[in-house]
């Protein structure tokens, strides 16, 4: 995934993958999705990206099964 933000038109452009855009689809007047020939999400353009979706703030946490489990308020699995 691929995060590029113009700042000189405040647009953000999220890359989901490096898929052919078959069709783009208007989600509200300042957010479009682009969609490949099976429907697949491709990418999102966001105009007015310091409003819509604050970025001045960017995080990435990537979440394993275990910590899953425990955040949902499931014991975690005994170990053998």
């Amino acid at each position: 995934m691929k995060i590029k933000y113009f700042e000189d038109t405040d647009t953000a452009l999220v890359e989901f993958s490096d898929g052919s855009v078959i069709e783009t689809r208007e989600i509200n007047e300042n957010i479009y999705i682009d969609l490949d020939g099976a429907g697949n999400l491709v990418g999102m353009t966001i105009e007015h990206a310091a409003a819509q979706a604050n970025i001045a703030e960017l995080a990435f946490q990537r979440i394993s099964d275990g910590e899953q489990a425990i955040s949902a308020g499931a014991p975690p699995s005994a170990s053998p």
